[in-house]
């Protein structure tokens, strides 16, 4: 019997699908760690949100903004749940076994205040979705001026980004705009340079996923 093939997911979608549901979950982890670019520190997990804004903006090429904008919104689930099952875990008891400074390295990890969370939540959907609108709407033509779009949209989303979760996660703790105007600074120039060469390359990526087998 033939395959019914008329509801088939292309394998470039497929396949950036996973790996966007791969970026939202870890970003949280790998932010546990501030690394120095230059002058600027910066926390770690803006290197795996900046590949959320790249897969959804080459998503958003190939197929479209409203494609984009649900995968935006189909991020929410593993980041959600994997914040809640991460909450779950951290309430459960240690086994006797386990060594009490790997324990405390473990919690120390994972543990954040509510509105860590709440903020890298809100910042997500806001500035995800602010990009792969921007990105949309400059387009003019087929495929055409893909680096300008993807440079002026990262910079203005990421920007967006760093303004809504540095105050709902940090405002009132300690003064904010030296870390804020630092992130802000490192993501915006991040976007400029990075974004339209790995724009290029996802899209270049999937029409070869996407060929039909020779």
């Amino acid at each position: 019997m033939a395959e019914d093939t008329s509801r088939a997911i292309p394998r470039s979608l497929f396949a950036f699908s996973v790996f966007y549901g791969g970026m939202v979950c870890i970003a949280g982890v790998l932010a546990n760690k501030q690394v120095a670019l230059g002058p600027l520190a910066v926390e770690a997990g803006i290197f795996a949100f900046l590949m959320l804004v790249v897969t959804s903006s080459a998503v958003t090429e190939l197929f479209g903004a409203a494609t984009g904008r649900r995968l935006v919104l189909y991020g929410f689930v593993p980041l959600v749940i994997s914040s809640l099952l991460t909450l779950f875990i951290l309430q459960l008891p240690a086994a006797a076994e386990m060594d009490p400074a790997r324990l405390s390295a473990y919690e120390l990890i994972l543990s954040s205040t509510p509105r860590i969370w709440i903020g890298g939540i809100i910042a997500y959907g806001i500035s995800t979705m602010l990009n792969v609108w921007i990105f949309d709407k400059m387009k003019r033509g087929e495929g055409k001026l893909v680096w300008l779009r993807a440079a002026v949209a990262g910079m203005i989303s990421q920007a967006l980004d760093t303004l809504i979760f540095i105050s709902i996660a940090f405002y009132g703790v300690f003064p904010i705009m030296e870390l804020m105007l630092g992130q802000m600074l490192a993501k915006v120039v991040l976007s400029a340079i990075a974004f339209p060469p790995l724009i290029t390359l996802m899209v270049a990526l999937a029409k070869k996923l996407d060929a039909p087998a020779a």
